[in-house]
């Protein structure tokens, strides 16, 4: 399964992952797509994003059983511990910092 959610994003990125994945809530994509696929869509994310975020999240055989990656500035960051991919908070004076 493959999950995308995205804030502030502009109406162009929304409509072109609406193309290919489910939009179950304003922002929230969801779908079931191979590796290479789930890299094309997250390269138009990329592509598109300009001053949004976004977080990406697919079923895998790592610990947790998913994987995610994000982008854009946002208080939460990915953390890898031992191995295991955690989230982090920065403190409110970083977000701009990234």
């Amino acid at each position: 399964m493959l999950v995308i959610v995205l804030e502030n994003a502009p109406p162009r990125l929304r409509g072109r992952l609406a193309v290919w994945l489910l939009e179950v809530r304003a922002g929230v994509y969801v779908g079931t797509f191979s590796k290479r696929v789930r890299e094309h869509i997250w390269g138009h994310v990329e592509e598109g994003l300009e001053g949004g975020n976004a977080v990406m999240l697919w079923g895998s055989t790592a610990e947790a059983g998913f994987e995610f990656k994000t982008l854009g500035a946002n208080r939460r960051i990915p953390a890898d511990f031992d191995g295991v991919q955690l989230v982090r908070f920065m403190p409110e004076a970083e977000q701009g910092v990234l």
